[in-house]
This record gives C-alpha cells, sequence and structure tokens, in this order.
C-alpha cells in the first residue's frame, strides 16, 4: 500500500509540473533488502534463538525444528547403505569353498535319487505289462521320476553358477544400488542438518511470524532478515528527467521526521518505464512514465535508519546545470 501510495504521489507531482524539465524533488521511501528464512520441513519449532531487532552473523543459528522424525530416516537409510555395501562385498569375494562343496554334494544326492527313481519306474512298467499294477500306479512313479530329475537340474544349475561365480552385470548392479543408497543418505542427512535454520547472510531480524512451540508447514517463512549495509531510498524519476538521472550520480536524500539530509548514490536506474499508459504514446504521455530508481544512503550515521520512512531526492548536478 505505501508503495502505491508513493507512485500516485510521483505521478501527481509529474502531472502538476508546469516545466517537466525542471528538477523536482523525486519522492519515495528508505527500503532495506529482505531475506526470507523458510521452514524446511513441517515440524514444531523446538526453539527459537534470536529475537526482533537483534543483528545476525552469516550461518547463525536462528531457529531449530524438531528433529526426531528425520533421525529415524536417517538411520534408516544408513542402515540401507549398509546392506547394500555388505551385498557388494559378498558379491566381490564370490561364492566360498563350502557352498560350492554343498552344491556338488546336493547333486550327487539328486542324481543317486534320480537313479533309484528310474530303475522304479523301469520295473513298474514291466508289473504294469503283466498287469499287476494299474495305470494309475505307473503315472505316480513316473511323476515321482521326472521331479527327481527336475531337481537334478535345479542342482546342476546351482553348481554351475557356485562354479562361475559373479558376473560383471551382478556387480554393477550392486554398486549401482550402493550409490544409490549413499544418495539417500546424503539427502536425509541434509535434510536433518536444514532443521537447524541459520543465517543465509548477516543482517537484522525483522520479524518472526512463528512461535516456539508451532509447527509452520514446509517452505513457509519463519523469519525476515534485512540485510545489507543500510537503507535505500526507492524513488520514481519522470521520464523527462531520465535521460539525466544516471548511475553513480549524488543524490540529497531527506527522510520525514529527521532535520538533516544525508549523501547518496544512485545504484540502479529501471530501463523500463513502472507505467505505460498506451502502446502509442503521445509527448503528453510521455511525461508521465515514471522509472525506478535506488539510491545508496552514505555514511555510517544512515546505516541505522529504518525502512518505509518517505523521503524526497534531490540531484545537485541536475539543479546546477545550465
Amino acid at each position: 500500500m505505501t508503495r502505491w501510495y508513493t507512485v500516485v504521489c510521483a505521478l501527481g507531482l509529474i502531472a502538476g509540473c508546469d516545466n517537466a524539465d525542471s528538477p523536482l524533488p523525486l519522492v519515495g521511501t528508505l527500503e532495506r533488502d529482505r531475506i526470507e528464512v523458510s521452514a524446511e520441513a513441517r515440524e514444531i519449532l523446538i526453539e527459537i534463538h534470536v529475537r526482533e531487532g537483534d543483528q545476525v552473523e552469516a550461518g547463525q543459528l536462528l531457529a531449530s525444528q524438531d528433529p526426531e522424525r528425520l533421525q529415524a530416516r536417517v538411520g534408516q537409510a544408513r542402515a540401507a547403505e549398509a546392506r547394500a555395501a555388505q551385498r557388494l562385498a559378498e558379491l566381490q569375494r564370490g561364492p566360498r569353498a563350502e557352498e560350492i562343496d554343498s552344491a556338488r554334494a546336493r547333486l550327487e544326492g539328486a542324481e543317486a535319487t534320480l537313479l533309484a527313481d528310474e530303475k522304479t519306474l523301469r520295473r513298474t512298467r514291466e508289473l504294469f505289462e503283466q498287469e499287476l499294477l494299474s495305470e494309475s500306479d505307473l503315472d505316480q512313479v513316473r511323476a515321482r521320476r521326472d521331479q527327481s530329475r527336475a531337481d537334478r537340474d535345479d542342482t546342476a544349475a546351482l553348481l554351475r553358477e557356485r562354479l562361475t561365480g559373479t558376473t560383471i552385470e551382478e556387480l554393477e548392479q550392486a554398486r549401482a544400488s550402493l550409490e544409490e543408497a549413499g544418495a539417500a543418505l546424503a539427502d536425509q542427512t541434509l535434510a536433518l542438518e536444514r532443521l537447524g535454520l541459520r543465517a543465509p547472510v548477516a543482517g537484522l531480524v525483522d520479524t518472526i511470524p512463528y512461535k516456539q512451540g508451532d509447527r509452520p508447514p514446509a517452505g513457509a517463512t519463519v523469519m525476515v532478515l534485512l540485510t545489507g549495509k543500510g537503507a535505500y531510498a526507492r524513488v520514481y524519476v519522470p521520464e523527462p528527467l531520465r535521460a539525466r538521472v544516471r548511475v553513480g550520480m549524488d543524490a540529497q536524500i531527506r527522510a520525514d521526521g529527521l532535520p538533516r539530509q544525508f549523501a547518496g548514490r544512485v545504484r540502479t536506474v529501471s530501463s523500463e518505464a513502472a507505467f505505460t499508459p498506451y502502446f502509442s504514446l503521445t509527448e503528453r504521455d510521455r511525461s508521465r512514465l515514471a522509472y525506478v530508481a535506488e539510491i545508496d544512503l552514505l555514511g555510517e550515521d544512515a546505516a541505522g535508519l529504518p525502512a518505509g520512512l518517505p523521503v524526497e531526492v534531490s540531484f545537485p548536478d541536475l539543479e546546477t546545470a545550465p
């Protein structure tokens, strides 16, 4: 609302000026750069370490959120990484001699069982041909022989796998699984660390919307910092003066409620007008355009000025120009 009111006043001054080339005092407000510190997760604020108005340094701990949930997730991710590492080590080592001996013994037993079932099937077939046994008896013996043959083949394949060892593809899959588990652990660890909300830059604590015990949504602004060396003036330059107001130009700033003026220097001037009423502008319309300019206040005594104060800005170079 304050900024819109400032713009309206600026346009009113421009519109009411009979001589558009005269350098009117430009109106605006004092501003400070704002940094919003957001909640990383929807967790309770268990402690707020600063108060409004405190000066903080970059990296200083501002507030802490409840870490229990993410600590559990970090433990889960660490266990998954350990399991993946053990699996990779197992594949790299290859089968043990005991496993090979066990597979070979199982194969010998399976072959002996198959041989016995083959003999039983032959005797049963002879008895069936002599009509001493039924066809169902023959089918049962044949099915038992087929199962023994399948067991023998399966055990033989297991022995071949033990003798061949781990394939390259299995090793690559195991390495990829370990890298995936490591990345998941790093992600959860970083999320846990960020539950301690820290100042990204040095600044002044402006507002703290939440209090200890609140549970802000993820991404909600928990704290607002005012950064930079101090306040700067944001004013609106009328179109007739735009070409003469340049970056680096000296300025004089007067703030409401303060008896003295402050020296300043133009740091930016917008290249686009804040308001463009029509696509095709007449000469009268062009004089109503305004361009945003930001002017740094110089001197240590200007560093503590609060944001939001209305200001008037003049340019000595423009006043002395012919």
